[in-house]
């Protein structure tokens, strides 16, 4: 039986199933293990992880009266609050007002063409990204006016169609993560800021803190920031440097924003006081900081690392969702779930028909009924011909009833599925 418990009550001889937590927060490169050894018992506590799952019918459990919750538990909480986002108003949050940006063409777009043209500013914007790290590493300042014109592609595509580029930009391999994460990020900060309802020009300072916000990962050697297999506690301290580094970068260089400035240095804080580096809690931490908090772990643990591969999209919004309390702004975490669906982008549902799909389009309508592909019947367990299935659509009697974990069917094409491309478009 799975039981999430506190770490205090971590004690040796129980079977870690999983960290309650990103693995950006601890050094162990799995999760999955029986605890032997009190040295690793020492590094779990050491760091900023506050829960843990464990599995008491492989490991101990824990002494009666101790408080802990079910896998069942947890998950009916985490369903009944997805299932009254639609319920709650809209979150209202300041930013400072940056001078105004141009006016730009931003008509809507179908999804289908929106990727073609997303595809092409992932391809653009990649090689600005990995010329603005090599020009960090020589010490070079960042070219501001470059930065904010890359921003304004990427806030463009964004309000064509938000789910084109996000999605994309999901899609990078372990070797363009550092590069692509930055891109990622500037596309999910410009969608949450729109959720949030801030001015374009708010919305565009929000992007600019995402696009920058790892800068300081240039400071990183390579050989570390790509390592596949388990840091040392000196590694990831090494790592851990890297809000610090960027904000001096970024500093030193002028003519970035303050809030930006602030958005790379607090990014890993938490609302607990358990992040880094300086261990902000709760308004303590600026807005700014606390949007780029939840769209850089939403984009880390969806893409594949050297040491780990990504989690299914809608997986990863219901781990967040268990972390929330420790790590992030409750209500913010709201505006992002809004702002890319309970079932973004990518994600492998079940429909009560028993068919599997992946999720290929938001409902404008509600966050529960998106377009989705099908293309599996559980019950012949075959492949089926795809069909497109609009669940918002009046006479559609189907709907979601389960997350599918893609490391359990294997489907060698899903991203083919929904994105069209049947190779990486950068």
């Amino acid at each position: 039986m799975l039981k999430r418990i506190h770490i205090q009550h971590l004690t040796l001889g129980m079977y870690l199933h999983e960290f309650c937590g990103s693995w950006m927060d601890h050094p162990f490169w799995r999760a999955k293990f029986l605890l032997k050894d009190p040295k690793d018992l020492a590094r779990i506590q050491a760091t900023a992880i506050q829960e843990i799952w464990i599995d008491t019918d492989k490991g101990l459990d824990v002494a009666e009266g101790t408080a802990s919750m079910s896998r069942e538990e947890v998950d009916a909480q985490i369903e009944t609050d997805f299932s009254r986002l639609e319920e709650l108003p809209p979150v209202k949050v300041k930013l400072p007002s940056p001078p105004p940006p141009p006016k730009r063409d931003r008509k809507p777009a179908d999804m289908h063409s929106e990727l073609k043209m997303a595809a092409a500013i992932c391809v653009k914007s990649k090689e600005a990204v990995v010329s603005m790290f090599n020009e960090a590493r020589m010490g070079r300042a960042v070219d501001s006016a470059g930065a904010q014109s890359l921003v304004e592609e990427i806030s463009d595509s964004v309000t064509r169609n938000p789910g084109a580029l996000i999605s994309l930009a999901r899609l990078k391999t372990a070797d363009d993560y550092t590069y692509m994460h930055s891109v990622a990020v500037c596309a999910l900060m410009v969608a949450l800021a729109k959720q949030l309802k801030l001015k374009e020009d708010q919305q565009r300072l929000a992007g600019m803190a995402g696009l920058l916000h790892d800068l300081g990962k240039a400071a990183i050697p390579l050989a570390v920031l790509n390592k596949p297999g388990k840091l040392t506690d000196q590694e990831f301290t090494v790592v851990r440097s890297h809000p610090v580094e960027g904000f001096h970068m970024l500093k030193e260089g002028g003519n970035v924003p303050d809030a930006v400035l602030d958005a790379c240095l607090h990014h890993h804080e938490k609302v607990d006081g358990s992040g880094y580096p300086d261990k902000l809690a709760g308004e303590g931490i600026s807005v700014i900081a606390r949007m780029t908090a939840i769209c850089d772990v939403y984009d880390a643990i969806t893409s594949d690392r050297p040491y780990k591969r990504g989690w299914d999209p809608a997986e990863s919004l219901r781990r967040m969702a268990e972390w929330t309390k420790d790590h992030f702004d409750a209500r913010i975490f709201q505006a992002f779930v809004k702002s890319i669906g309970i079932y973004p982008v990518g994600s492998l549902v079940r429909l009560t028909s028993g068919r599997i799909g992946i999720v290929t389009e938001q409902s404008p309508t509600a966050l529960t009924t998106p377009i989705v592909k099908v293309f599996f019947s559980t019950k012949s367990d075959l492949r089926i011909p795809p069909e497109v299935v609009n669940l918002a659509a009046p006479d559609c009697n189907e709907k979601i009833v389960a997350r599918e974990d893609p490391e359990r069917w294997r489907f060698p094409d899903l991203d083919e599925l929904w994105s069209g491309f049947s190779d990486k478009v950068w």
